[in-house]
């Protein structure tokens, strides 16, 4: 089988983001192109901050091969939502609404960026996790496993927040903090260290 050139890369995104997603014909046009493009990347590319080759898709646009999004396997980005800089989204990701990702930023595993939130950065969004509203979400800060972060809330700097942590209104978690739990709104004041089941609840 030849190896397909930017023409018929370009032509098969454009059958897929005219199709219905979820379809079985979009994701095999989808898979057949992610098989294609794994061919000459490094499968560890994500975790060098180094893009690989990429296939990009806007279905609810229409629109296509937008330079600097890097949109990878099942992952939609739909709305007015922003994917720029070496961002990558990548697994069953969802980036909507006005949602921004940039700079190395990368979201993945079933995550979900909405609203008007950001995350950029170095910052690492995945598994379950959430974030939306107006929070921000950057430095080298990780927000994982099914933790949501909302609000005017910001993670930033080395923090992590994890477990089923909710992080919102005007939380501000950063330094070296380590959140596994609990329900953040700011009143306990900004959190820049320790490791914490809750807010006063020390791990």
């Amino acid at each position: 089988m030849r190896k397909l050139n930017a023409g018929d890369r370009s032509a098969l995104i454009k059958l897929a983001s005219s199709l219905p997603v979820g379809s079985p014909e979009r994701r095999a046009i989808l898979a057949g192109l992610e098989a294609e493009i794994k061919k000459d990347a490094d499968p560890k590319s994500h975790d060098q901050n180094k893009p690989e080759t990429f296939y990009e898709k806007k279905a609810a646009s229409g629109e296509v091969n937008v330079p600097g999004k890097h949109i990878l396997n099942n992952a939609e980005v739909s709305g007015e939502a922003i994917v720029s800089g070496n961002a990558v989204v990548y697994g069953n990701v969802e980036v909507s609404d006005n949602a921004q990702v940039g700079d190395d930023a990368k979201v993945s595993g079933k995550a979900k960026v909405f609203g008007d939130a950001k995350v950029y950065g170095n910052a690492k969004v995945s598994d379950y996790a959430q974030v939306f509203d107006d929070a921000h979400v950057y430095g080298d800060a990780k927000v994982f496993v099914g933790a949501y972060v909302y609000g005017d809330a910001e993670v930033y700097g080395n923090a992590k927040v994890s477990g089923r942590a909710e992080i919102f209104g005007n939380a501000d978690i950063s330094g070296n903090a380590v959140i596994l739990g609990g329900h953040w709104d700011g009143s306990e004041g900004p959190i820049t260290s320790g490791k914490w089941k809750g807010p006063g609840i020390p791990a």
